[in-house]
């Protein structure tokens, strides 16, 4: 085609359903696990994200920076819109071989926020609002060999005709800040004059082996009227070739078209399940006069996810939905974490909090996020952003735009298992919801449909999608007087699935920060494990996404220094006392826990002598087993009563008479010791704790890694802390991401920086953190 067009507006020109992927490289992808021999030549990525030249649109000095990139330097806390609400300018030279001719040229930007205006050599390109999902361009007619420039404008307002801003309010309007940036990839596509845009396997018939097939789609996108054409489906484990296809395509002009088959024969094919996601690759060859010109992966999995009346069924058994909600926003990154850091959240939800679900709230997020969903089993509800709005008929039909583009980025994954179509809590509109479910059943009709229901609106008819997801803050009174969370029922006419619950609204407190008391920090998980447990007491709920995974920055709602404190990790990945109740829901054959939901510290205002009702002791045992300086304390049963349908109840000890001794926990199964944790009450011994989560980078420029300090007891147990900073040294070819010195007293004793490769530098870097009393510890990290 001989104009500038994104992909997607194919879809406006009718020539095509809608298409934003961007191509990748058969052997190339991210993540894909084992390897599928390339039949043909596979498009070439070049990526974009060194190099750039950066600058305020007012400014005359430009800056290096590497992306991803957010405009102006973030702390953890007090983000302010201003810094960013402004517009700004990104520069770069594309340096092509002459040797080139004959392809076609995309630029896919994976997310950027929030209007994006490129140009490439003095040609303006036309403007994409919105900041969650990937867009591109044919930049073909405009490149040549050598040296090509590219700029890109991009506003980083609030207030344009796209979710989820509102024109004529404040950004604060929105329950998150959006600062902006290129906070995502950006790469230069080279394919041939045909090629193959999109590619979707849809498993079908999952549970029956005799009938199991797999119907494939691809698009072919052609400039030139091209010869015959067919495209080859083949269906590859590693190096096992499963099954395949061959599929004519009719393209009688230039455009974009699809074609159609199945592969069958796949009875033994192993399905995703959450504790072995099964997963394998589709490679789709596209052949013009029999040679082959193209081709395109992804990868899938087979697995049967339904929604029913009674609870959630993954490939015909029942699974009682455990999770939380995700924002994608980190301290000093902004939105602009690389892929190995967006990974690492998947660990934490999946390996360590223990969830077999998480809802993406409220926009679509990295797609190495969901790579790593495929790979761990962890079930996904991604949405179309949006948060309480509704606006105009452009806003409206942006929105539209988003849910097709969002279901065509990620139909492949097979974590994914609802599509939330109709935005967060937002008013009633049946011709809109009737719409973007249509546009799902269109694109995708294998998986179900929903949305998040605002509070009061649990009884509401006007809802066109198919799973009835409600954000429930119902709360009551408890015994002590507190505020704690409650369920109201589940609806009897639809599936049903509580898709937040707790947060800062229902109790028993609106921040959950380690400076706050010992109380008020057991409290959070004395609720999540409430909620939990009413969820398992009725079939028909599917289950509970709690509210949520990690705090995030924020200003509004219930805001301290500009941060929601919801979450049971902290901005800095670091579970909270609150996080102890996922943590033990995990077979003891798994993994041993015993973890307490307060510190075993007498020093106010965490002191567990404070703890009237009852110390929690979340743990996966039939029995604990409590002695205080080696003098036997206490035999503890699981609190069945009050947490019937957890499948491990907390236990409760009482310490309201205990002396500042140190404390051991036996953990006992079927009569034997499974594990012992010891906590010190010596706060003499107290020491700093680092870790990095990666002990190698990549020298390209962005990949980065987290280092996380704090305060430990002599067993290593965490320990709170108001006072002191600590202050960083790093040698070697990185950099130090976050703040130095770290205001340790502000954080309660936990904290947590990044570190950053430089493109092209390799060696081995060293990050010293000292504190003024707990002294020092450091790590090591190869770039390589």
């Amino acid at each position: 085609m001989q104009t500038v067009l994104s992909r997607r507006l194919f879809a406006r020109l009718g020539l095509v359903a809608a298409t934003s992927l961007g191509i990748t490289a058969v052997l190339s992808r991210p993540g894909t696990a084992g390897t599928a021999p390339a039949t043909g030549p596979a498009v070439r990525t070049i990526p974009l994200d060194t190099g750039w030249s950066f600058a305020a649109a007012d400014a005359t000095t430009w800056t290096t920076v590497t992306l991803p990139h957010t405009v102006t330097p973030l702390s953890w806390r007090n983000w302010s819109p201003a810094d960013w609400e402004r517009q700004w300018r990104y520069r770069r030279d594309i340096t092509l071989p002459a040797d080139d001719s004959g392809l076609r040229y995309f630029l896919r930007c994976a997310g950027s926020l929030t209007a994006t205006t490129p140009s490439i050599n003095g040609h303006a390109l036309p403007q994409h609002l919105g900041g969650y999902l990937p867009f591109d361009y044919e930049l073909t007619p405009y490149l040549h060999a050598g040296t090509n420039q590219l700029d890109i404008a991009l506003d980083g307002g609030f207030g344009f005709d796209v979710p989820p801003d509102r024109p004529g309010q404040a950004s604060s309007s929105v329950d998150y800040w959006q600062p902006a940036g290129l906070y995502r990839e950006v790469s230069l596509d080279a394919v041939p004059t045909t090629f193959l845009a999109d590619v979707f396997g849809k498993p079908v018939d999952v549970l029956d082996s005799g009938a199991r097939r797999l119907d494939v789609q691809a698009t072919v996108d052609s400039a030139i009227v091209a010869g015959p054409i067919t495209v080859d489906f083949t269906l590859w484990q590693g190096n096992q070739r499963i099954g395949s296809t061959s599929v004519a395509a009719n393209i009688g002009a230039t455009g974009a078209g699809t074609v159609s088959g199945s592969i069958g024969g796949l009875g033994r094919i192993s399905l995703w399940e959450l504790d072995s996601p099964t997963l394998y690759q589709l490679v789709a060859t596209l052949r013009v006069g029999g040679v082959p010109v193209h081709d395109h992966q992804v990868r899938i999995g087979f697995r049967q996810a339904e929604f029913t009346d009674g609870g959630f069924f993954l490939n015909g058994n029942r699974v009682q939905l455990f999770g939380l909600n995700r924002h994608q926003f980190f301290p000093f990154l902004g939105g602009a974490a690389p892929a190995r850091v967006q990974r690492r959240d998947v660990t934490i939800l999946r390996e360590v909090l223990r969830c077999n679900m998480v809802r993406l709230s409220h926009y679509p997020q990295h797609e190495a996020f969901l790579d790593a969903c495929d790979e761990l089993g962890l079930l996904v509800w991604e949405e179309a952003p949006g948060w309480g709005y509704l606006g105009d008929a452009a806003w409206l039909d942006n929105s539209a735009r988003d849910v097709g583009d969002m279901i065509i980025r990620d139909r492949n994954h097979p974590s994914i298992v609802t599509w939330g179509v109709r935005l967060n809590e937002t008013p009633d509109d049946t011709a809109f919801y009737t719409r973007t479910q249509a546009i799902a059943r269109s694109l995708d009709d294998s998986r179900p449909t929903t949305g998040g229901m605002v509070g009061g609106l649990h009884d509401d008819t006007d809802f066109q999608q198919d799973v009835f997801g409600y954000n429930d803050y119902s709360a009551s009174s408890a015994p002590d007087g507190t505020t704690q969370p409650e369920l109201l029922p589940p609806r009897t006419d639809r599936p049903y699935l509580v898709s937040e619950t707790i947060g800062t609204l229902s109790g028993p407190a609106k921040y959950y920060r380690r400076t706050d008391s010992v109380a008020v920090q057991q409290g959070q998980a004395l609720a999540h494990a409430r909620v939990h447990s009413l969820g398992g007491a009725d079939p028909r709920y599917a289950g509970v996404l709690a509210w949520c995974g990690f705090d995030y920055p924020s200003g509004n709602g219930n805001i301290s220094e500009g941060v929601k404190w919801p979450g049971v990790v902290d901005v800095f990945r670091v579970p909270k006392p609150g996080a102890a109740i996922y943590r033990s829901q995990v077979d003891p054959r798994t993994a041993v826990v015993i973890e307490p939901a307060f510190y075993w510290d007498f020093q106010e205002p965490w002191a567990v002598t404070s703890l009237t009702g009852g110390a929690l002791i979340c743990a996966n045992a039939q029995r604990l087993e409590l002695y205080l300086d080696g003098a036997h304390f206490a035999s503890l049963t699981p609190d069945t009563a009050t947490y019937p349908n957890l499948p491990h109840p907390p236990f409760r000890a009482d310490f309201t008479q205990a002396g500042p001794e140190d404390l051991r926990i036996d953990a006992y199964v079927d009569g034997h010791r499974i594990g012992s944790r010891t906590f010190s009450a010596d706060r003499a011994r107290d020491r700093l704790a680092v870790s990095a989560d990666d002990t190698g980078l990549t020298a390209d420029g962005s990949d980065a890694t987290r280092v996380q300090f704090q305060a430990v007891d002599v067993y290593g147990a965490p320990r709170p802390y108001t006072t002191g900073t600590v202050t960083f040294s790093l040698s070697g070819p990185t950099d130090l991401v976050g703040d130095n010195p770290f205001p340790f007293a502000d954080t309660g004793g936990a904290g947590a920086v990044w570190v950053r490769g430089r493109a092209g530098q390799r060696g081995v870097a060293v990050l010293r953190a000292t504190h003024d009393t707990l002294g020092s510890g450091q790590v090591r990290i190869t770039v390589t």
